[in-house]
């Protein structure tokens, strides 16, 4: 009887051991009569990451856009927390911004300065072209060093020892950056690539980050100009516009972030007069020089009707007066879009 009583009292204690500590009674299939967590105990349901797998999900510099919440919120905590961490205040402060009014002389903070003609090519032209050229009047050459809106995004011949090359011949280089396009841009095959309205500031700074990177892997310095080709588009439709208009901003902070020049190209009727007119109210960010395309007029720097006589002024205009040119020196024959150049150029070392 004793000894009945205490298998009974052993198996009573272990059931109810089984149930406090939620391991069961059966050890046949392990678990599988475990009870579900309590919900206060699981863990919350991750978020679709916005990064690129295998990337770090940590705020990038400069990713907020200026007065937002989000903006606000990446400043909790992030000073001193980590020293190697990025954080530069103008990035989140906007009255830190660059008021584009004071930029004067680019050559006061280092840029290059060229004056002259120059044009530019789709397609990256050969070295020895390059030298052949080099009987021709111009003496700047705008090459299309990177962006997922590019038209001719081979270049075979566009590489370090060809900047090197090119430099060392006497030539000025113009880089361009073909990224993401206005939302209403006219050109039909550029609207593949228009800009993400709900994260255009963001889009700008990771594509003003890949312009520099582009720059660099080709020797360019800091202190280089960097032009981003904003094709024509309608600025008038004011969502697009403001669309736009933040994701230009964006570039424009985060290529000066990484000490780099800021440039800007389009239609003197669309984009340039988008940015004259924001200029004038005020708006920071802006680009430190303008290339504008008018054709079938002669090369005009300084009298561009889009523009005031004072903006972007001095040493911080080109002007694209003709375009889709054949021309032939020194037996080589390329189609070019001409320019005249008063403008920072790329800082090669």
């Amino acid at each position: 009887m004793v000894r009945r009583t205490i298998v009974w009292v052993a198996a009573l204690a272990s059931l109810l051991a089984g149930l406090f500590t939620g391991t069961g009674t059966s050890a046949t299939a392990a678990g599988a009569d475990r009870p579900d967590p309590q919900p206060s105990l699981l863990p919350a349901p991750a978020e679709p990451s916005a990064y690129p797998q295998g990337a770090e999900a940590e705020p990038e510099p400069g990713l907020t856009e200026p007065g937002s919440a989000d903006a606000a919120d990446a400043t909790d905590g992030a000073q001193g927390d980590d020293p190697d961490a990025e954080i530069d205040p103008s990035e989140i402060n906007p009255s830190d911004a660059v008021d584009t009014n004071a930029a004067n002389n680019p050559t006061a903070s280092g840029a290059r300065v060229f004056q002259g003609e120059g044009f530019d090519t789709c397609l990256t032209p050969p070295l020895d072209t390059m030298r052949a050229w080099t009987a021709s009047p111009y003496r700047a050459v705008g090459v299309y060093i990177g962006g997922r809106g590019r038209a001719c995004p081979n270049q075979p011949n566009l590489d370090r020892d060809w900047v090197r090359g090119v430099t060392g011949l006497g030539w000025r280089l113009l880089p361009l950056y073909v990224g993401s396009q206005s939302p209403c841009v006219h050109s039909e095959r550029k609207r593949r690539y228009a800009i993400d309205a709900g994260r255009a500031w963001q889009q700008g700074v990771r594509e003003g980050r890949d312009a520099v990177a582009r720059a660099r892997e080709l020797g360019m310095a800091a202190n280089s100009a960097i032009y981003l080709d904003m094709e024509a588009y309608d600025q008038r439709d004011a969502k697009c516009g403001r669309t736009t208009l933040k994701f230009v901003r964006g570039w424009n902070r985060e290529v000066r972030r990484l000490d780099y020049v800021p440039g800007f190209y389009s239609s003197a009727i669309s984009g340039i007069s988008h940015l004259e007119r924001v200029r004038s109210a005020g708006e920071r960010d802006l680009p430190a020089a303008i290339w504008f395309a008018r054709w079938r007029v002669g090369p005009n720097l300084h009298g561009e009707p889009a523009l005031a006589p004072g903006a972007w002024q001095p040493h911080r205009r080109i002007h694209q007066y003709e375009g889709n040119v054949k021309q032939t020196f020194g037996g080589r024959t390329l189609q070019i879009d001409k320019n005249v150049v008063d403008a920072p150029v790329a800082v090669v070392r």
